[in-house]
């Protein structure tokens, strides 16, 4: 088994989340003020258990422990206001689930066991995104309900969201007839190619000023 350290780098310089003792992956970050908020995971008890969690100025704290069969991965963080919120993919012995929480606080998002992976969220309003894929259909999903982006027949994922007064947009990729992906973004649901099929392309991230 080999062990990992999550880190952050401002400007360069690196700051160590976790010790050299367990295997850790920082997924997200995000800077609210003169804090800094990273969302990942750590193992504890030699890596026997997987924890979800949240560092605030490298300050750790669990949302998920990995104790009876069960554990999560946080993907994404987003502060809004006061409101801390993370999004994670959640596997509860062989059921898989996607949480959220706000605050610490985990709160019903999609309840019920799923194929769904999420790798985005955003808040806007009050109002929770989150986009991902189900049996490989790329998706965003606005506090739990779901809009299919795409229509099942080639595989696809959402990977970014942002939000912009009422607009959508989502960053992610399909793959085309000849088994190759396309990068797209969704705007209200409506897509856009970034990439004409001939190479393999995926589009990781998305921002609207």
């Amino acid at each position: 088994m080999y062990n990992s350290v999550a880190k952050v780098w401002k400007n360069g310089i690196a700051q160590s989340l976790t010790a050299e003792t367990e295997i850790a992956d920082a997924k997200s970050v995000f800077v609210a003020g003169s804090d800094v908020y990273v969302a990942g995971y750590e193992t504890s008890g030699g890596g026997r258990e997987i924890n979800c969690t949240m560092w605030k100025n490298g300050i750790a704290q669990v949302l998920y422990d990995g104790t009876n069969d069960a554990y999560a991965h946080a993907q994404a963080i987003f502060v809004s206001g006061s409101d801390v919120y993370v999004a994670a993919n959640a596997y509860i012995r062989e059921y898989q689930y996607v949480k959220v929480w706000k605050n610490g606080v985990e709160y019903s998002f999609i309840d019920r066991p799923t194929t769904a992976s999420v790798w985005s969220i955003f808040v806007s309003n009050g109002d929770v995104y989150v986009a991902g894929d189900e049996s490989g259909i790329a998706k965003v999903w606005k506090n739990g309900t779901e809009q299919a982006l795409t229509d099942g027949t080639n595989y696809a994922r959402a990977w970014s969201v942002f939000v912009s007064g009422s607009d959508v947009y989502v960053a992610g990729g399909e793959f085309n007839a000849n088994g190759i992906m396309v990068a797209k973004v969704w705007k209200n649901g409506t897509e856009q190619a970034l990439t004409d099929g001939t190479y393999y392309a995926k589009a990781y991230s998305i921002f609207v000023k």
